[in-house]
């Protein structure tokens, strides 16, 4: 969130007004059901019975809301993600990300290049 009013002064900087802006709420991209279905039943298995919040919210929320905003490719949307958790060591996730980033179209090739770049 730190990051909003970093932005907000680039874009006053570059005269970039409220109305240049996307939509808060764009439709979405159309979903895929099969990978939603296997990324859902891992996430019921993982935290179901302990918390099934995590479930309804990283459902709700992520997956079917932010996941599917349509201003970042799906491959761009996980490059960021893939970016952030090697930049936070949020080891845990990296492989299932990568993994998707991978399935969304990053390269190997490009996935190494990530790797590399965020080692510095």
């Amino acid at each position: 969130m730190s990051a909003v009013a970093i932005a907000k002064d680039v874009f006053a900087h570059r005269k970039i007004g409220v109305d240049q802006l996307p939509a808060a709420s764009p439709s979405p991209l159309p979903l895929d059901n099969e990978a939603e279905a296997k990324r859902a039943t891992n996430v019921k298995q993982r935290f179901g019975i302990v918390a099934p919040g995590v479930v309804q919210y990283t459902t709700d929320v992520l997956f079917r809301d932010l996941w599917l905003r349509p201003d970042l490719a799906p491959r761009d949307r996980s490059l960021v993600t893939v970016s952030a958790l090697i930049a936070n060591g949020q080891v845990a996730q990296i492989s299932y990300h990568l993994n998707c980033a991978m399935d969304n179209g990053l390269t190997q090739t490009q996935a190494a290049e990530v790797v590399t770049q965020l080692a510095f």
